[in-house]
């Protein structure tokens, strides 16, 4: 292949493998994950970007008896360390002493896709999912703290219509639509949360299931909708998808392989 590697395809490539059992060649990926740890216990998407960033959730996704304890551990306090520019202490120092008024969104950080920028429901999510992930191994008073404040987030940003798009509940003053991909994620990161509002989302999640023509969007809207119990147990993805990334090729691949995608997503 041209260019060089990535972060977040050989994390999905590496999962897909995994899910299938085939440790050995998922070695090879494992050990050039690790390489490129940074000294704040993050990743950066490749080796030529120099900061932590969102990433850092998706390796935190694989299991720590393959990435290496140290190193999941790492990742772990990296994603608590994380958030969204909008409720860190400075930026509401910064609004207050500029008599900017204070929002209520502000209580409850969500992640960002880089540092010192603000929240969105993508990183969000993946940070929650991940965080979820190692609750079931042990559980930390804080990070349980951090799911309930990110989960909330979620759920304040999700449109008026139900679902989720890229974080913008309106723009230019109109209401924003939802988006299938972000729909699915959102649901798979507020499995265990009830609220009104995840009921709502459920039924637009089954609608863009319904009409999907996307590959990303099929594997997540599934994860998604399985999260809640609400994926139908005879359903049949359509034969005429294409899968055209390795993302969307080996997250198509861990829901094939007998149920791992639970395992990997959350039970």
């Amino acid at each position: 292949m041209r260019g060089g590697s990535w972060v977040e395809p050989t994390v999905y490539a590496v999962l897909a493998l995994l899910s299938a059992g085939e440790e050995q060649r998922a070695r090879r990926g494992l050990a050039w994950i690790r390489r490129l740890r940074r000294s704040d216990g993050g990743w950066a998407p490749c080796a030529e970007v120099g900061p932590s960033t969102w990433v850092t959730a998706l390796v935190a996704l694989l299991p720590p008896e393959q990435l290496g304890e140290q190193l999941h551990r790492g990742a772990i306090a990296w994603l608590l360390d994380s958030e969204g520019r909008e409720t860190t202490t400075v930026y509401r120092i910064r609004q207050w002493l500029l008599g900017a008024p204070s929002s209520p969104d502000q209580q409850f950080p969500g992640w960002p896709w880089m540092p010192g920028t603000a929240a969105w429901v993508g990183p969000t999510s993946l940070a929650i999912l991940a965080l979820q992930k190692n609750q079931e191994r042990r559980d930390l008073p804080a990070a349980r703290e951090r799911i309930g404040k990110g989960q909330t987030f979620l759920l304040r940003h999700m449109c008026q219509g139900g679902g989720w798009n890229h974080g913008g509940i309106n723009a230019l003053g109109y209401a924003s639509q939802a988006y299938p991909e972000t729909t699915g994620i959102a649901l798979a990161a507020l499995r265990g949360a009830r609220s009104p509002k995840i009921d709502l989302s459920l039924g637009v999640a089954r609608e863009f299931l319904r009409q999907c023509r996307s590959a990303d969007a099929l594997n997540w809207l599934r994860i998604g909708l399985r999260a809640h119990g609400q994926l139908p147990s005879a359903y049949c993805p359509p034969q005429n998808i294409a899968y055209r990334t390795i993302p969307e090729t080996s997250l198509g691949l861990v829901l094939m392989a007998s149920g791992r995608g639970e395992e990997i997503f959350g039970a």
